[in-house]
């Protein structure tokens, strides 16, 4: 048996939590517990780059029954070892790529990170935005066209099935659909609700310092004892880290468009890239960039 079968890959911000949860109802496939693993990429997330080898055999913890193993570590994607490393293992692999309109990503992933303080806590400081934007912790996310490209020297485009996050907000049932396809599986009768396990800003709560002592903690014990208590925790929708004694409510601010400016030219730039290798039609999303821009402009 082969460690995974197919990667739900993309970028942060563009519904991966709740596209993982959503197929994990399907009886023939068996989603990664935790739903990132982060394995194969060096991409431990936003901040944490980690550049040894995998080890392969880590996903036996992360799999209890049978079924199609999904693995869907998001920032995969934008890892730059990752296409060579999976196809020196698993040539035929799977993709299932969400993305989204790009500029709203970052803006999204921007916030979020600002929300639970993690640029904090990991020694940057992320609070004007052009600051953050040339951090290549947030924008290797962004470069559709530059990722897709190393992908591309390693795997056919047929392997990708490639996902716009808007689509599974207005017609999530033909998106599973057509992911039930691409991975030839049956048909299943999936319960949409689409503002279930989604990860929306009012649900980002920075931790206290008493939070981070019991993530430490929670972090070291032994799978054997913790993984049941996850199981029981995600089946009945129950987040620990929203307890006030272990987070506090975050400072929300409003999403600024302001910041479109700063980055359009560059992200514009790499769209034409992955619609040419890809053709995956970007035009909608250049058309939004360009939207908000000019509105800018006549506002200034």
């Amino acid at each position: 048996m082969q460690p995974i079968d197919a990667f739900i890959v993309g970028v942060p911000k563009a519904g991966t939590t709740w596209l993982a949860n959503t197929l994990s109802q399907h009886p023939d496939i068996q989603l990664s517990n935790p739903k990132e693993p982060n394995i194969v990429s060096s991409h431990k997330g936003t901040f944490d780059r980690i550049t040894k080898e995998p080890d392969w055999s880590d996903y036996d913890n992360c799999f209890t029954r049978p079924g199609l193993r999904i693995d869907a570590s998001v920032h995969t994607f934008a890892c730059p070892l990752s296409p060579e490393r999976i196809f020196r293992k698993i040539p035929n692999m799977k993709f299932i790529l969400c993305l989204r309109e790009p500029v709203s990503r970052t803006i999204s992933h921007w916030n979020m990170v600002k929300d639970t303080q993690s640029d904090a806590d990991n020694n940057v400081d992320w609070t004007d935005f052009s600051v953050a934007w040339s951090d290549a912790r947030l924008k290797d996310d962004t470069m559709y066209g530059k990722s897709m490209t190393r992908w591309l020297e390693y795997f056919s485009i047929d392997n990708f099935l490639i996902i716009d996050s808007q689509q599974m907000k207005d017609n999530p049932n033909k998106i599973l659909s057509q992911i039930d396809s691409f991975l030839k599986l049956k048909p299943n009768d999936y319960t949409i609700n689409l503002s279930k396990h989604t990860n929306s800003a009012t649900n980002r709560r920075p931790l206290t310092h008493f939070g981070k002592i019991c993530r430490f903690i929670f972090a070291n014990i032994p799978n054997l004892i913790k993984k049941p208590i996850v199981i029981i925790l995600q089946s009945r929708d129950i987040n620990v880290y929203s307890i006030p004694i272990i987070s506090k409510k975050p400072i929300l601010e409003k999403t600024n468009n302001n910041h479109y400016p700063t980055c359009s030219d560059i992200i514009i730039s790499d769209l034409k890239i992955f619609e040419k290798i890809t053709g995956f039609s970007t035009a909608h999303w250049v058309k939004e960039i360009n939207h908000h821009c000019l509105n800018i402009n006549e506002i200034s």
